[in-house]
């Protein structure tokens, strides 16, 4: 008998294309999951590490955020790839006007 594959509820997770382009932030804030992500699978803060960076957020809003990027790891990086590609553009197009000035 063929298994299926249950998705996994987020409750703490929430998209609007009003809301950061559609990006899944946790509910009723303005924190993405790619944020919570990279602070932990990139950065390696801890949990509590990251609560303490983000003070509003709660435990099982932080867990809740890193269950839903593990599920969807490869369409959340493509998107951190985007956006690093689009930094990398924009910072070759307009160079810092500080860094200039320091010279």
């Amino acid at each position: 008998m063929p298994t299926t594959e249950r998705k996994t509820r987020h409750p703490y997770i929430y998209m609007n294309p009003k809301i950061l382009d559609g990006q899944p932030v946790i509910k009723n804030t303005r924190t993405k999951v790619l944020d919570i992500a990279i602070k932990y699978e990139f950065i390696g803060l801890s949990v509590d590490d990251i609560i303490d960076e983000y003070p509003h957020l709660r435990l099982e809003q932080v867990h809740d955020a890193l269950s839903y990027y593990y599920e969807n790891k490869d369409i959340l990086n493509n998107k951190l790839r985007e956006e690093q590609s689009f930094l990398t553009h924009v910072r070759g197009k307009y160079p810092s006007k500080v860094k200039a000035k320091r010279k």
